[in-house]
């Protein structure tokens, strides 16, 4: 029987303010939906803990046995800022920058994105679609709007009528607690507003200016999608017009998806997610990151030590403990002393599940295992509370001492069930790399490439050269760079 049948999940909807009851729309499977990157720049650390969150939710519907489509999306179209100027747009800009044409830049800089989360050991999405491959049916969606009189054209560019909206019984402001009156009365003139019947109303499709690089043909003339629009596009092609679940930073509740609450309403007359979920924000040494501040590391520096913030550099294991340690709703601050203390945690954690394989079993338990258990599974099911579930896994360690001393006991079937669970909860949902496992399967590369070696010089002595080069050529390909010296061959993996 899947665990979900036996468990009781609370999520916290930012809709309703309070931690709901989670009850999926089918029985078994969950839909969600996570904002991703807009690939013009290097990831960075706010990001990294955003989809961080989202991993381990992810990571625990799987653990949970839920079937799970979990789409998370590329953002690589242009996109103007609030002063209309071409030269602003973010991969206009940038592309200019670097001499790159833009889907140049969109290329590293996705690769750029996939590398860093690899190294912090993410699992993957089940699809991860980009606005550039859904135009088509961004363009349906804005023809329905305009047919059902929740949009208009003006000079090329579509936008969205808000106020036409909330004259429908609609409320646009309803998911982060805004009041349409206030927005109008307090809405600086922004891009477009001359082409605009209201302040507050935004772009579906814009209109493209000479200089825009990223265009594409649509009924209203050459321009390229509105932000907001993309993300309704793909969520509801890939999960359906009302979904379970969707997240993002809460930096993107208003407007990103105030505007797709109000898209999907609009469209098919239904709201679109059931559940929203916001992770908080990312600060350094107590101060927001940023910039123009310089208070500001990338991902891959932290993991490098080449930074002025940091003693050392910190394996991708150690970040990824630290930020689970704080709960996804709560501001993170991260800092030397911080990381030190989370590596100091981490290894008690590691060196706990060491002694844990070396223990034996005994005629009888003394302490309760279901407990323990129940105790993890409920810190999960309150909002995906990592911070408690990791205070039991010290706990949890606390007994592996105790069992390591003989100072108590399990019987077989709880040591196996406390060892597994041990072992789930770790590195199966909270999704830390098993040092034991990777150092078996470094033991396993390094035999592998031995053998290959030898292979090569064995080719070497009878003239093969072919086949030798085709080894090490083999090798090169793989990130695994050979050294011929005095001493004999060795390897090195980029």
């Amino acid at each position: 029987m899947p665990q979900f049948k036996s468990q009781t999940l609370k999520i916290y909807n930012t809709l309703s303010g309070e931690k709901e009851v989670f009850k999926p729309i089918h029985d078994g499977n969950v839909g969600m939906y996570v904002c991703g990157p807009t690939v013009y720049s290097n990831v960075h650390l706010g990001n990294v803990r955003t989809f961080m969150s989202f991993d381990v939710i992810f990571r625990y519907f799987l653990h949970l046995g839920y079937k799970t489509r979990y789409v998370r999306n590329i953002t690589d179209a242009g996109h103007l800022t609030d002063d209309g100027n071409v030269e602003n747009d973010r991969f206009v800009k940038q592309s200019r920058l670097e001499k790159l044409e833009p889907m140049e830049v969109v290329q590293k800089y996705t690769v750029d994105f996939h590398q860093v989360l690899d190294k912090f050991n993410f699992l993957a999405p089940t699809i991860e679609p980009t606005a550039t491959g859904h135009i088509i049916e961004q363009i349906e969606l804005i023809q329905k709007l305009i047919t059902d009189g929740f949009a208009y054209e003006t000079e090329g560019s579509v936008y969205f009528d808000v106020f036409e909206y909330n004259k429908k019984g609609l409320n646009y402001g309803e998911l982060s607690n805004r009041n349409i009156d206030e927005l109008f009365a307090n809405t600086r003139d922004l891009d477009g507003q001359n082409e605009k019947k209201n302040p507050q109303d935004f772009a579906l499709w814009k209109n493209a200016s000479p200089a825009h690089i990223m265009r594409w043909n649509s009924p209203w003339g050459e321009g390229f999608p509105g932000w907001h629009l993309e993300c309704t596009a793909m969520s509801t092609k890939y999960l359906g017009e009302h979904f379970d679940i969707h997240g993002g930073g809460m930096d993107l509740k208003f407007p990103h998806h105030e505007c797709e609450v109000a898209q999907g309403k609009a469209c098919n007359g239904t709201t679109p997610v059931n559940i929203w979920m916001h992770t908080n924000m990312l600060t350094m040494n107590g101060l927001r990151m940023s910039k123009s501040t310089g208070n500001y590391i990338l991902p891959m520096e932290l993991l490098s030590g080449e930074n002025t913030f940091f003693e050392k550099k910190f394996q991708p294991n150690v970040v990824r403990f630290c930020f689970l340690q704080a709960h996804y709703r709560s501001v993170l601050d991260i800092s030397n002393e911080a990381m030190i203390a989370s590596e100091k945690g981490l290894n008690r954690l590691l060196e706990g599940v060491k002694l844990l394989h070396n223990i034996q079993p005994k005629s009888s338990s003394s302490f309760s295992v279901n407990d323990w258990i129940t105790s993890c599974y409920e810190a999960m099911n309150d909002d995906f509370n990592t911070p408690i579930l990791i205070a039991n896994l010290f706990e949890g360690v606390r007994y592996i001492n105790l069992l390591n001393d003989n100072v108590a006991t399990l019987n077989a079937e709880d040591l196996k069930s406390f060892s597994q669970s041990v072992n789930q909860f770790l590195f199966e949902v909270l999704g830390l790399k098993d040092e034991k496992s990777i150092e078996n399967n470094n033991e396993k590369l390094e035999g592998v490439v031995n053998l290959l070696i030898q292979m090569r010089n064995e080719a070497r002595a009878n003239k093969d050269f072919a086949l030798s080069d085709q080894i090490r050529n083999q090798l090169i390909t793989l990130g695994i760079q050979l050294k011929d010296g005095k001493e004999g061959t060795t390897f090195s993996v980029q």
